[in-house]
């Protein structure tokens, strides 16, 4: 799966982290950034629940499945 967070809409509300903790973290400043191979341990249906929790929709997620 492809996971991509746009850093520019990011407000660091940190409801992806409390969601998917083995993917997401938060840097210094608040915002979420992956944790290294994180989504090589979560289930799809976690991931997308984290991205369906962001209130600003800063990520999305790709299964890698189709080739759209």
């Amino acid at each position: 799966m492809k996971i991509n967070i746009d850093y520019r809409t990011c407000i660091g509300s940190g409801q992806c982290t409390l969601t998917a903790p083995t993917v997401f973290t938060q840097d210094d400043d608040g915002y979420a950034v992956l944790v290294p191979d994180g989504a090589r341990t979560a289930s799809l249906r976690q991931v997308t629940q984290a991205a369906l929790s962001c209130p600003v929709q800063a990520i999305a997620v790709k299964d890698g499945l189709s080739d759209a």
